[in-house]
């Protein structure tokens, strides 16, 4: 048996419980990990809320890290012993332990520890293919970048300063705007008490923006729009403030002949050589110290509904980790 968070409707924090769970052994290709720690985002949050369905009864989590303690048939590459790390569907990372498929699963660097791995894993290779694939950065650019002092923020503002990328980032408080400009940004907005489209037009001296990363949704998505240049990319990459409504197509065109695209990190790490890809460049930049992972919460599994209340209550900032 190992302590396990489980939910049987959606809702508020109130619906996940602290629960004993039969963990088992592990079938073909999967593997079974005893979790050191685990990773708090706000597609959790979704999940739970119902914004993202999801079968009932369920668990919640998508990231973390552990020790290998049981290995099914046909899994190849792992042994018991082995430090690892995911990101990644099925959720169920809100654990002791459980049993999971091998295939998402990467070798974590000695040097890298199982609570930065917790940390960084889904932030850290969103960040890689934000910045990397989706629209490739290049040194000199300037760039829009929301949410900068969260976990995703903060990672992003260190890799766009180590590409030589000004990155212009919004915040919602001046202790906010401080942390992003200690981590790299270029620029920082804080949207309470500025017009973020109006800063950015002056920032690029009324050009725009190539690309904004949005992960705020509803509520900064038309502004968003409003900063990119001529045939500027729109990348949304979640909804914080909650779903985007709606809109016709054309309103890409009378902007400039806008791209839109909204992209989720499984489609980006689907096979092993992806997957390997993007992990082994987020774990070269942080060997490196080009990038400094910022835990800046812990809180125990048991408490995680006091955890989802202050993300969404953005009191936050940096990585927030489980500890089982």
């Amino acid at each position: 048996m190992a302590k396990a968070i489980r939910m049987s409707k959606t809702g508020g924090p109130e619906v996940m419980e602290y629960v004993d769970v039969e963990v088992g052994e592990p079938g073909p290709g999967e593997v079974r990990i005893r979790h050191a720690a685990v990773g708090l985002n706000f597609i959790d949050c979704y999940f739970r809320s119902g914004l993202y369905p999801q079968p009932l009864p369920a668990g919640l989590g998508q990231e973390g890290a552990g020790t290998i303690e049981a290995v099914g048939p046909g899994v190849a590459g792992f042994q018991v012993g082995d430090r690892v790390a995911y990101a990644g569907r099925p959720n169920g990372a809100y654990c002791e332990a459980r049993v999971m498929p091998a295939d998402i699963l990467v070798k974590l660097p000695d040097a890298i520890s199982f609570d930065t791995a917790a940390a960084m894993m889904l932030q850290g290779m969103t960040v890689q293919y934000l910045l990397r694939q989706t629209y490739v950065v290049q040194p000199g650019e300037t760039i829009l970048f929301h949410a900068a002092a969260g976990g995703i923020g903060l990672i992003a503002c260190q890799w766009a300063r180590a590409l030589g990328v000004n990155l212009i980032g919004t915040v919602s408080s001046d202790e906010k705007a401080a942390l992003a400009k200690e981590h790299g940004a270029a620029h920082v907005i804080n949207y309470k008490t500025e017009n973020f489209v109006d800063r950015v037009k002056e920032i690029t001296g009324g050009k725009g923006v190539p690309v904004v990363y949005d992960s705020i949704g509803k509520d900064t998505f038309t502004g968003s729009l409003d900063c990119l240049r001529p045939r500027g990319m729109m990348v949304s990459f979640g909804n914080a403030s909650g779903p985007v409504a709606p809109f016709g197509v054309s309103e890409l065109a009378s902007r400039g002949s806008l791209f839109l695209t909204r992209p989720s990190l499984g489609n980006y790490i689907a096979t092993r050589a992806e997957l390997d890809a993007t992990a082994g460049d987020l774990f070269d930049m942080v060997e490196s110290g080009k990038i400094s992972i910022e835990i800046n919460q812990r809180y125990a599994l048991k408490d995680v509904g006091q955890a989802h209340a202050d993300l969404e209550a953005r009191k936050t900032t940096g990585s927030t980790i489980l500890i089982p």
